[in-house]
């Protein structure tokens, strides 16, 4: 399952909270598209698979285990889940980016459940969450305007490591996997494609994260300041 940057596989519902400030900051100006959308911070879960199958990690095509199969379908679950609410909270515009990750994400979801083939590919990208849980933290920190504190300092360093080891190491190891299939009329070049568009989200908002915690001088002022990733 060819996908990459997936959100995580559970989710808190967005609810109405109030956004406390840390450390007696002042509570910072957000939209209300921007709360709705930090009211849900991605979490991730366990992911025995992989090692109760480790030839998954090889035989991402043809290697297949019910612990497996089944995270496949809740996580496409989760997709459906989140689609229709953005699309209900009248969110579309503001979230168009989550909506057109989600449908590349269910379609390459979709071949593992119903023709149960690249199992082992979708496992493999929703090793993803490990590197949402330190974005997560970032993204509350910097709602609250906590980006003094040494744990936001500390983060954005562990964030850059956890970025690289979980989220670009396997695209690209999954980007290689897949070329083989380039030119060719299967479901691995419908899945290549995807992949392909998938990598290029993860390259721009990794320069968006470059750009916000280590260059923002060099970051582009939004008047629209709800993107993920950028504030």
């Amino acid at each position: 399952m060819a996908v990459g940057s997936f959100a995580g596989c559970s989710d808190w519902a967005p609810v109405a909270i109030p956004i406390t400030p840390i450390m007696g900051e002042q509570t910072p100006r957000i939209s209300p598209d921007s709360v709705w959308k930090t009211t849900q911070p991605r979490t991730a879960v366990g992911n025995p698979s992989l090692w109760q199958t480790p030839e998954m990690l090889v035989e991402i095509e043809t290697a297949w285990s019910a612990s497996g199969y089944l995270l496949v379908c809740f996580s496409a679950g989760y997709f459906i889940h989140d689609t229709v609410d953005i699309v209900v909270s009248r969110q579309t515009r503001a979230s168009w980016e989550y909506l057109v990750h989600h449908v590349m994400a269910m379609g390459a979801f979709f071949s593992g459940i119903f023709w149960k083939r690249f199992v082992g590919g979708g496992v493999l990208t929703l090793l993803v969450e490990v590197s949402n849980i330190f974005l997560t933290l970032r993204m509350m920190m910097k709602i609250n305007n906590a980006q003094d504190l040494l744990l936001y300092k500390v983060n954005k360093y562990v964030n850059l490591v956890m970025y690289f080891l979980f989220r670009l190491a396997p695209q690209a190891y999954l980007t290689k996997f897949f070329l083989q299939y380039a030119g060719q009329r299967t479901l691995g070049t419908f899945l290549l494609a995807i992949l392909l568009m998938l990598d290029l989200m993860i390259l721009i908002y990794f320069s968006r994260l470059l750009r916000s915690d280590f260059c923002p001088d060099r970051a582009p002022r939004r008047q629209q300041k709800d993107k993920f990733l950028t504030e």
